[in-house]
């Protein structure tokens, strides 16, 4: 019989992954914090410049779709091949 040795598999992801993957679940949360509140002083009147202000219209969505660009980015980008191959 012949003594077959498997190689260990590399990371799926390195820290670098993790930093963007990071950096996105910030943008993304940034942008559904700007998208809520927007409360009124008197329930009983409706304010359409806090309902359907510019930033929760039109910034928010454009932050949640740019983190979660940056999630794909973070995981489908390769580790860099290191220095010392044994």
């Amino acid at each position: 019989m012949t003594d077959l040795k498997q190689k260990p598999l590399p990371a799926l992801f390195t820290k670098e992954n993790y930093t963007w993957m990071i950096i996105g679940a910030v943008v993304v949360a940034l942008g559904m914090f700007l998208m809520s509140g927007g409360k009124n002083q008197d329930p009983n009147t409706f304010d359409y410049n806090v309902v359907y202000s510019t930033t929760r219209i039109t910034v928010a969505p454009i932050l949640i779709v740019a983190g979660l660009l940056v999630e794909v980015y973070a995981i489908f980008k390769k580790p860099k091949p290191s220095a010392t191959k044994v």
